[in-house]
């Protein structure tokens, strides 16, 4: 049984994912809350993310699931320069099914991620203590990355992993049509705004 404080957290979570239409299971709430908590108590010590306080830490999540609001789960994902978990250790949490690689190369970071996996208990993620052009694997079916240098240097560096049906989905700021403009092939693609971010999804073939 939940204590009332983990229920209280809980519905300030739950009110923020309702309120931008994200529909994820109660249990998935559960992780999200204790991985929140987790992270808020790291950062303390080994300063991982500018985000503070667990409001905000929630509003990261949020941010990071949003594009669940108009993509479809893939199979298999790769989070290039993950960071703290946003997003791909909070896409992992909420899609059990999918087969999720996060690439981060700062070691303190690596070993937060690597203990929330084991805390959260989370069997579909794993972690790569290098930079993305040093992956080895099967191109994936999504490419997902936050604040990770520009678009078309993005694109260059996923190349060895992706191929034309791979889907990229790129967390950017306000320099989206200008970084998308400097790409030289076509690309068939979607903007999507949500308060201060553009989420950039880029189609697979």
């Amino acid at each position: 049984m939940k204590s009332i404080g983990q229920r209280v957290k809980n519905n300030k979570l739950e009110k923020l994912l309702i309120s931008e239409e994200i529909k994820i299971d109660e249990s998935a709430v559960d992780k999200l809350v204790c991985f929140a908590d987790l992270l808020h108590e790291w950062n303390q010590i080994h300063n991982l993310t500018g985000a503070r306080t667990i409001a905000d830490i929630y509003r990261n999540i949020v941010d990071s699931l949003y594009p669940l609001t108009f993509i479809s789960p893939p199979k298999t994902l790769l989070d290039v320069g993950t960071g703290a978990g946003f997003p791909g250790l909070v896409l992992a949490i909420v899609m059990p099914d999918t087969e999720v690689l996060l690439a981060e190369p700062l070691k303190k970071r690596v070993s937060f991620l690597k203990y929330a996996i084991i805390d959260l208990g989370l069997s579909n993620v794993t972690v790569e203590a290098k930079r993305v052009e040093k992956i080895e694997h099967e191109p994936f079916e999504l490419i997902s990355s936050r604040a990770v240098t520009n678009t078309k240097l993005l694109l260059d560096l996923t190349q060895k992993v992706s191929d034309k049906k791979t889907a990229y989905l790129f967390y950017k700021g306000s320099r989206v049509l200008e970084e998308v403009g400097e790409v030289q092939h076509q690309l068939s693609y979607d903007i999507v705004q949500k308060n201060q971010r553009n989420y950039l999804y880029i189609k697979g073939q």
